[in-house]
């Protein structure tokens, strides 16, 4: 389906009819997708600029994905680009959402991949079971890796473009700019982060924080940034597999000079945070899960929790308190489900099929061959869509418990 731009910023309209997931068509009369639509522009280490409507686009395909190495956690996850394209030009968002929306609240999804791999496109992140719930999703891809956190915060800069043209022009999509959430998993909850203290122009309302690696924001870390500059020699004429080779180079030499930062080291640089101006207008979640640090220390069952709680869970509650202490309102969780024989226990990233499609998560290494417990993922994408709606009140306790 080929669908008409609009010359008015506030009266786009462009549609993809899609069929409802057959375990909740009842819930639902129909849901419309809008895919690959182009947020931005901006060529290689340049600041993006919003990308005008000015005829017709085809938003019934999936965009690009920035150009990416394999995932390291590939075995755990399955592959999370499968299908795709690669191209520099990556600012593209997909938005689903019920087809009779009306100033409905608005999800914006940043997804995760240690800032250097994964994409809003990902058929696992199909938001239309979310949507279901009466919300409209948004999924946003950005620059990656040397193109998108060499410098410049790039990466982050596609990410307030994405959520400026969400204020500009979800409204045709029935959604309200007034009451967004954004929500992101490792890489995209440290991106919301960056976020909550970078945003002065009012852009969300709501955040929510899965698994965010906010440990490796250690006081090292500027000195990492320092090296990998030296380290990676690229320019806007460097052929993307060069890129990716000195990228891999630098992730494969500054990992075991800097710990635990060098276990991410692209990504925003932030300032010294002051939370108290986003903290009495952002309203938070964030939490993580019972095992989250196992993926990286599969070998040693007996570092799972130390690493966890260093780089995921004690850095989730300090957050939250800190949170509160600057006068915002903010709630914790931790998910703690794992299925029969998982390798891995509650894993990194294992909470994701029960938010979004889990056919498309069938085969992922930390199922270990079981389909998301239906009832919780119930619970879970309700809990989610009540905080994106209504905030901190609509939720049952200031400290959730996921399975487990």
């Amino acid at each position: 389906m080929v669908l008409p731009r609009c010359r008015s910023r506030r009266t786009r309209t462009l549609w993809n009819w899609l069929r409802p997931h057959t375990i909740e068509r009842v819930l639902i009369n129909s849901l419309v997708q809008a895919r690959g639509v182009r947020y931005a522009t901006a060529s290689r280490f340049t600041e993006p600029e919003p990308l005008p409507w000015d005829g017709t686009i085809d938003a019934t395909r999936r965009g690009p994905a920035c150009p990416q190495p394999p995932s390291s956690l590939a075995s755990v996850v399955g592959n999370s680009v499968e299908g795709l394209s690669f191209d520099e030009h990556c600012q593209v968002l997909s938005v689903t959402a019920p087809a009779d929306a009306k100033d409905l609240p608005v999800m914006v999804w940043f997804h995760g991949g240690a800032y250097v791999t994964g994409s809003g496109e990902s058929a696992k992140y199909d938001a239309t079971l979310l949507a279901a719930h009466g919300v409209v999703v948004v999924s946003v891809s950005y620059r990656l890796g040397v193109f998108g956190y060499l410098r410049d915060n790039l990466g982050l800069l596609d990410q307030l473009a994405a959520l400026r043209w969400v204020r500009d022009n979800i409204t045709a999509f029935g959604g309200d700019p007034a009451n967004v959430t954004a929500f992101g998993q490792s890489a995209g909850a440290d991106s919301v982060y960056a976020l909550l203290v970078t945003d002065t122009e009012d852009l969300f309302h709501r955040a929510i924080l899965q698994s965010a690696p906010l440990g490796t924001r250690s006081p090292d870390r500027p000195d990492m940034t320092a090296a990998l500059r030296e380290l990676v020699s690229v320019d806007a004429t460097t052929p993307v597999p060069d890129v990716l080779a000195a990228q891999q180079h630098a992730i494969v030499e500054l990992g075991p000079r800097f710990s635990p930062s060098g276990s991410m080291p692209f990504g925003p640089e932030l300032a010294t945070a002051d939370l108290s101006a986003a903290a009495t207008r952002v309203e938070l979640l964030v939490g993580h899960t019972q095992d989250d640090g196992s993926p990286y220390v599969a070998a040693h069952p007996e570092a799972w929790a130390m690493v966890t709680d260093l780089v995921f869970a004690d850095p989730a509650r300090r957050l939250a308190a800190d949170w509160a202490t600057a006068g915002g309102k903010a709630a914790t969780y931790n998910f703690r489900w794992s299925p029969e024989g998982a390798p891995l226990g509650a894993c990194h990233c294992i909470e994701l099929p029960f938010l979004f499609d889990p056919d498309a998560w069938t085969g992922a290494g930390m199922l270990a061959g079981h389909a998301p417990d239906p009832a919780l993922a119930q619970v879970m994408r309700r809990t989610w869509t009540d905080f994106a709606r209504n905030g901190i009140d609509a939720l049952p306790s200031r400290e959730l418990e996921f399975g487990g």
